[in-house]
C-alpha cells in the first residue's frame, strides 16, 4: 500500500489555516484589555471581625470628608480596535455586593440594568458607560435593597465603537456598605480563598467578536 505523502507547503499551510482563527481571536481579545481584569472596589475602613454580625454595616474606606469625592471613584479609559469598526464584548462580572435598585432603563436577567438611573440614596452602585454607541449598564440590579450580601458570577455581551471612552464608576453614595458579614468567596477571584473586607466586583473578557 503506497504510504500518504503532503508536500511540507500543503503541510504548513494546513498549521497556519488551524492556527490563525485561535491567533485572530486572541487579538481581538487584547482589544478590550482596558476592560480585562478592572475591579471595583470598596474596602471596609475596619479589619473584619472574626465573627461578624449577620447584616452589618461598616464605614468604607473610601470614605472622606468631602462631599464631592465622600465614598466614590471614577476611571476613564480607551476601548482599542479600529474607530470605523464596533465590536461585540462579552463580560464575566464576579463579585460580592449589596443590592441596588435602578429605574427607567431596561432589565436583562435578574442583575444586569441596561441604562436609567439609580433608583436608591444610600446602596452602592457599580456602573459602566460608554461613549460609543452612547450606553450604560449597572451590575447588581435587585427588586429591593436590604442588609444583605451575595456573590455574582455571570455573563454579558455588549457592544463597543472602537476607540470608545470607558468610563468605570463606583459610587457608596453615603459612606458606608453591608458589610461581608458572611465572609463570602469568589472562587478564583482574589483574594480567594480569603473573603474580601468589603464588596467588589471584577470584569473580565471572555470573547471579542466584530459586529458584522
Amino acid at each position: 500500500m503506497p504510504s500518504l505523502r503532503f508536500p511540507i507547503a500543503c503541510l504548513t499551510l494546513a498549521s497556519a489555516l488551524c492556527v490563525a482563527p485561535s491567533l485572530h481571536a486572541e487579538d481581538l481579545k487584547s482589544i478590550a484589555a482596558a476592560i480585562d481584569g478592572y475591579r471595583y472596589e470598596f474596602p471596609c475602613k475596619d479589619p473584619m471581625p472574626e465573627n461578624p454580625k449577620p447584616g452589618a454595616d461598616g464605614v468604607s474606606a473610601r470614605a472622606t470628608n468631602d462631599p464631592a469625592t465622600n465614598d466614590k471613584f471614577t476611571d476613564v479609559k480607551k476601548f482599542g480596535g479600529d474607530p470605523a469598526k464596533r465590536y461585540k464584548v462579552t463580560l464575566r462580572v464576579r463579585g460580592v455586593v449589596e443590592p441596588m435598585m435602578y429605574k427607567d432603563g431596561q432589565m436583562d436577567g435578574d442583575l444586569f440594568y441596561i441604562g436609567g438611573e439609580p433608583n436608591n440614596a444610600t446602596y452602592n452602585i457599580y456602573e459602566l458607560s460608554v461613549s460609543a454607541p452612547e450606553s450604560h449598564y449597572f451590575f447588581n440590579r435587585q427588586d429591593k435593597v436590604g442588609h444583605r450580601i451575595f456573590t455574582i458570577d455571570y455573563t454579558k455581551t455588549i457592544e463597543i465603537q472602537g476607540g470608545a471612552t470607558l468610563t468605570f464608576h463606583g459610587d457608596g453614595q453615603n459612606g458606608r456598605m453591608i458589610t461581608n458579614f458572611l465572609k463570602l468567596v469568589v472562587p478564583e477571584v482574589p483574594p480567594a480563598p480569603q473573603p474580601y473586607n468589603g464588596q467588589f466586583i471584577q470584569l473580565n473578557v471572555t470573547d471579542v467578536s466584530e459586529v458584522k
